[in-house]
């Protein structure tokens, strides 16, 4: 099995690429290990790994966030893991949380649901792919009085350009594509 790795922008967050479905669709976010005990078997194996301190499971990759450890002596134990998993034959998850991608926790008044629509949408086709080539994703948490609010996840939280990602990228998007749209803040 040989499993590529890919640098992400934010310097404390690796990409790892097992050439095999992690999830299918969907994602996963557990930041520490009690999120993911009895969730992902994946995810509590690489928490074993001391330096880990996140990991983000998307459709074909897992993001691994590190503490203070040199990624010089973390990536070989991370890969090892990775690998000892699929060997395994276990699968991604098992628990009952749903994906990060529900929309259960979504705020907006109901009469700003078709500029919701519009901005789920392009948030969708044109940001969420972008954000997962880095090891990341960005979910719509919520509209009110032309505030877009997003949840940063996987490489994105805490990464040095995520503000730059947001407001520079996302915000002008948006707002270029949806006049009502004035702001978009991190949740």
């Amino acid at each position: 099995m040989f499993i590529q790795t890919e640098a992400t922008p934010n310097p404390a967050t690796l990409k790892f690429m097992p050439g095999k479905p992690v999830l299918g669709s969907g994602t996963r976010d557990y930041r520490n290990a009690e999120a993911a005990k009895g969730q992902s078997p994946l995810a509590e194996r690489l928490f074993e790994i001391d330096g880990v301190e996140g990991v983000f499971l998307g459709p074909d990759f897992i993001s691994v966030t590190k503490g203070e450890t040199d990624w010089q002596l973390l990536k070989p134990a991370v890969l090892g893991a990775i690998m000892e998993h699929y060997v395994s034959g276990a699968p991604a998850v098992t628990g009952e949380g749903g994906s990060d991608t529900d929309t259960s926790g979504e705020s907006f008044a109901p009469e700003d649901s078709e500029i919701v629509k519009t901005v789920k949408e392009l948030l969708d086709t044109r940001v969420r792919p972008a954000v997962a080539q880095d090891g990341g994703d960005i979910t719509f948490q919520g509209y009110r009085d032309g505030v877009v609010y997003l949840h940063m996840r996987g490489a994105c939280a805490g990464c040095p350009s995520s503000t730059a990602t947001l407001k520079h990228g996302i915000e002008n998007l948006l707002r270029h594509f949806v006049p009502e749209v004035r702001e978009v803040r991190q949740v």
